[in-house]
């Protein structure tokens, strides 16, 4: 395989999680069957991007009935809403400027574009959620989007002042063309931004449970910077966010026509990465043991749970969720269920484990000793909301980046 930036042979290999389903292709049966693919990272030694093997294609892992709502998260949301507010004052929106996003998914963010009244529309490709972001009265383009559609859109008079693509950067296989299409919608002097994971904290932590099919990159700032240079878009400024344990915002404009200058953040993050060493093969090596240890004290805090002759249950259906239970090789025998706010997911079965998807009344009857936190970066959103428990002793625990046990 070839690096999908720069086309590099690829030889070094970060991480090995075996086979698996898509981490969003959930079951409406238990005993459906269903396709595993190898979940292999490597790591280009040329542009040091860290990439998903090839095997499964866009349009197996994006379909039609794709699960994944961004308007179930309250924090999520406040997130989104705040964002807006910033880029509103900060690039002086206004109702003659234009905000596209793209992966608007259920129009969880333009929502409060439209509150603004500012004009506004979205891409997204997946029709379950361009249906609910239509709902919300927001103009949806349902397509993937690259160099050519953004040519399209530009040309019909459709570029934008702003566009935002908020965890989607690290979605897309053919990153080059995604990129490249940023720049030919944007206005002469318009900003993109771009929020992703930054693989400095997925090191760090050993966050490997953020590793899916669904997600063909795991970037880097130097990475970014040098595939955006490529691609016709500088990066100018940076912010380095809380979200999804540790994520970045980076800001682009047009190479041609942007005269923003590249801040000082962006120097000082550039080099905190070049200290760090992921432009050396050294930084990736030894990642695969911090994996499997955290896949062992899973396993051992269920065998002992189990002995115990306690219940456990888990909580968010997240595609984090099913990396870090399929590569355990966890399902329904230990795990009795897992709780979702989505009622689109509601009723289905985990893909690979097979686990049920079930409403938060399940949980207020079954009464489990553990709940297991899959979506571990809403820690503390899930654990205030489920704060009743502790009427029955239930106790909370995450397993990545580290097994704990709240309140133990």
């Amino acid at each position: 395989m070839r690096c999908r930036h720069c086309r590099t042979e690829l030889t070094k290999v970060f991480v090995d999680l075996e086979t698996s389903p898509p981490s969003n292709a959930y079951l409406s049966r238990a005993d459906q069957p269903e396709t595993e693919f190898p979940l292999k990272v490597l790591v280009c030694d040329e542009c040091w991007l860290v990439q998903t093997e090839d095997y499964a294609a866009a349009d197996q892992l994006f379909e039609e009935d794709y699960a994944y709502f961004s308007s179930f998260s309250v924090s999520w949301l406040d997130h989104s809403k705040r964002y807006v507010e910033a880029m509103t004052d900060r690039f002086e929106l206004d109702e003659e400027s234009c905000v596209v996003e793209v992966a608007a998914n259920d129009g969880y963010l333009l929502q409060y574009v439209v509150e603004r009244n500012i004009p506004c529309y979205g891409i997204e490709p997946t029709a379950s959620t361009a249906r609910a972001a239509r709902e919300k009265g927001i103009e949806i383009f349902e397509e993937f989007f690259g160099v050519a559609m953004g040519e399209r859109l530009a040309s019909e008079g459709r570029s934008a002042d702003l566009t935002a693509a908020n965890n989607v950067l690290a979605h897309v296989p053919d990153i080059n063309d995604f990129v490249g299409g940023f720049a030919a919608l944007l206005n002469p002097h318009g900003v993109s931004t771009f929020e992703f994971p930054h693989l400095s904290v997925l090191v760090a932590q050993g966050l490997f449970d953020t590793i899916y099919h669904e997600h063909y990159s795991y970037l880097s700032l130097t990475t970014v910077n040098q595939i955006f240079s490529t691609n016709g878009l500088t990066v100018f400024d940076v912010e380095q966010l809380p979200t999804h344990g540790g994520s970045l915002r980076a800001y682009a404009q047009r190479s041609d026509s942007g005269e923003r200058p590249v801040t000082t953040a962006v120097h000082e993050l550039l080099k905190f990465e070049a200290i760090e060493g992921v432009s050396t093969a050294e930084y990736y090596q030894g990642f695969q043991a911090r994996v499997d240890r955290i896949r062992e004290d899973l396993l051992q805090f269920l065998a002992d749970a189990d002995a115990e002759g306690k219940n456990v249950a888990a909580y968010g259906a997240a595609a984090k969720g099913n990396t870090l239970l399929n590569y355990s090789k966890v399902g329904a025998d230990s795990i009795n269920f897992v709780v979702d706010a989505n009622p689109h997911k509601q009723g289905q079965f985990l893909p690979g484990s097979r686990i049920p998807i079930v409403d938060e009344q399940v949980l207020r009857e079954a009464k489990p000793d553990y709940i297991l936190v899959l979506p571990w970066n809403l820690l503390d959103e899930i654990a205030s909301q489920l704060s009743y428990t502790a009427d029955w002793g239930a106790q909370m625990v995450r397993a990545v980046p580290a097994l704990e046990i709240l309140g133990a």
